[in-house]
This record gives C-alpha cells, sequence and structure tokens, in this order.
C-alpha cells in the first residue's frame, strides 16, 4: 500500500512528466526519484509510467492512481491548515499562475502586501504568456482572462480592467497625424505574434483590422517596452501606464476594450483554509490596485 511519502513522488513525476523535473520539486536526485518510483510500481504490481526519451507518461494504472493521489493531497492541506490554526495568518508556499501582464504590473505590490501581513507565507509568481495546467499543479491558482469551460476548477470573477492604444510622446512627435483609426495603416503597429496569441481575449488588434503587427512579441511587457522606446503605437493595459512615464493613450473616443481576471482553482482546493485565505486577499488586492493604478493613468498628463 502506498503512503503519503509514496504519492508525493508519485505525483510529482507525474506533473513535471521526468525524474530530474520532481526531483527539483523534492530537493531529491533523479536517481533517487527513480528508485522510489519503481519500489511504488513493485509495491502496487502495476506500471505507472510509460518511460521514452520524450519523458515519464502516465499508463491507465497511473492514471487511475493519480486521483487517489489528488484526493489524498488535498486532505494532507486540509490537516496542515486545521493543525496550523486560526491564529497563525497565512503559511506555506503558494505558487500562483498569471500573464505577463498582470504579473508585471499588479502581482508584485499585492503579494507584497499579503506577505507583509502573514510572515510564515512564500509566494511563487510564474508569468508565462499560456494557458496553466492546474491538473498538472503547475501552479496553486491561476489568473486568467478567459474563464476554462471544462475541468474540475473553481472560478471567480477579480475584476474587470480596461485597454487602450498608447505611443510614446518620443514616437508621435515624428509620426504622421493620428486623428481616427483610419489613421493606423500610416504607423507602425505593435502587438502579440498572431500564432502565439494564447487567448482569444487577447487578440486586440483584430477589432482594429490589423492582421499582422510590424513589430510583435508573446510578451505584452516585451510589446510596451517597444512603445515606450517610440517603436510604434499598440494596445497597453491602462492599469500598466502609470509606470511607463512617457506613454500616453491615444484615440481615446474611438477605441478601447474593457476585460476581465478571473481566479480560477482545482476543485479539490475548495476546502483548503489557507488557499481560501490567500484567493481572498489576492482578489481584494488585485481588484483595488486595478482601481487605483487605473484612476491614476487617467490622470491629465496619460490622457490622448
Amino acid at each position: 500500500m502506498a503512503d503519503w511519502d509514496d504519492l508525493r513522488i508519485f505525483l510529482a513525476v507525474a506533473r513535471g512528466e521526468s525524474l530530474s523535473a520532481a526531483g527539483r520539486v523534492l530537493k531529491l536526485d533523479a536517481a533517487t526519484v527513480g528508485r522510489r518510483i519503481a519500489r511504488l510500481e513493485a509495491a502496487l504490481a502495476a506500471r505507472l509510467f510509460t518511460r521514452s526519451p520524450q519523458g515519464y507518461q502516465l499508463t491507465d494504472e497511473g492514471g487511475r492512481l493519480l486521483a487517489h493521489a489528488q484526493s489524498v493531497e488535498a486532505e494532507m492541506a486540509r490537516a496542515r491548515d486545521t493543525l496550523a490554526g486560526p491564529g497563525e495568518g497565512i503559511q506555506g508556499q503558494i505558487r500562483v499562475g498569471a500573464p505577463d501582464g498582470c504579473a508585471n504590473y499588479l502581482l508584485p505590490q499585492v503579494v507584497a502586501a499579503i506577505c507583509a501581513a502573514n510572515p510564515g507565507l512564500e509566494v511563487q509568481i510564474v508569468a508565462l504568456p499560456r494557458v496553466f495546467n492546474l491538473t498538472r499543479r503547475e501552479a496553486d491558482m491561476v489568473i486568467a482572462v478567459s474563464p476554462p469551460e471544462s475541468g474540475r476548477v473553481l472560478v471567480q470573477k477579480i475584476s474587470d480592467y480596461r485597454l487602450h492604444l498608447a505611443a510614446a510622446d518620443s514616437y508621435l512627435a515624428g509620426a504622421p497625424p493620428l486623428a481616427a483609426p483610419s489613421d493606423l495603416p500610416a504607423h507602425r503597429v505593435i502587438g502579440y505574434i498572431p500564432d502565439m496569441i494564447f487567448d482569444r481575449e487577447l487578440d486586440y488588434l483584430s477589432d482594429l483590422g490589423v492582421e499582422a503587427p510590424a513589430l510583435a512579441s508573446n510578451s505584452v511587457s516585451v510589446q510596451l517596452q517597444l512603445i515606450r522606446a517610440g517603436a510604434g503605437v499598440g494596445v497597453v493595459h491602462d492599469f500598466a501606464l502609470p509606470a511607463t512615464p512617457g506613454v500616453r493613450r491615444v484615440l481615446t473616443g474611438a477605441f478601447g476594450l474593457t476585460r476581465a481576471f478571473h481566479l480560477v482553482r482545482h476543485a479539490d482546493d475548495r476546502a483548503v483554509v489557507r488557499l481560501n485565505r490567500f484567493a481572498a486577499a489576492l482578489s481584494a488586492g488585485l481588484k483595488a490596485e486595478i482601481a487605483r493604478l487605473e484612476a491614476a493613468s487617467d490622470g491629465p498628463a496619460l490622457k490622448a
């Protein structure tokens, strides 16, 4: 019969799909992880993984064990919450996944405030321009623009946010007139690499009839730095503008977008108190920070 330590190692391999990836998470060498998996397979008389040059993939038996292991993991988390008690603050390590705009311009200050109030808390922010896989536990919770349409997840809306076209003063000083969207063909447009848009809600430029921006990146932060460098015009989060002096919104009366951030968690975590408390603090902090920064972006110096 597998104990929790065996299942913990099994989960790490299932999620990392390799012994080395699991070893990094577990702080064990790959050979030790391999021996532990072999011992678990022998104890259960079942082959849990198919080995190949591409890594470790779950067999049918491994897939059945995965559901059980995840349930045990959730129970262990609830047990830790019970033992910690209500008065000790949020403790332990929590990993948050987010698109890089949110991760760069919102999460640092929000997470810093939460950690200051909870000294026993460790937070890892994973900024990746792609959809996270909660089933593989790439993160404990994810901030997403589009809520998932399937899977065993908990979803709550955090807040709407706004986006507008923006450009640097240095660019506008020497560029052709930009008085209406019809003027955009005379300008260098900055945006996402079309075939790397991982969420339909990020296809900002299609509303303007721009199919292939002259300058492109899969990172919204890189796009904003291109705009700041005077390379052209692009769509920018209003909450990022206070961090980019010299960049201002343009065509505000003709073009604007509203999107929303959602907090997504695995359904098995619904009773994990520390994750619930962190999720509540994170949602409240992000909502307040978006409101504060968007109000600052409406200041006279940033208006078109």
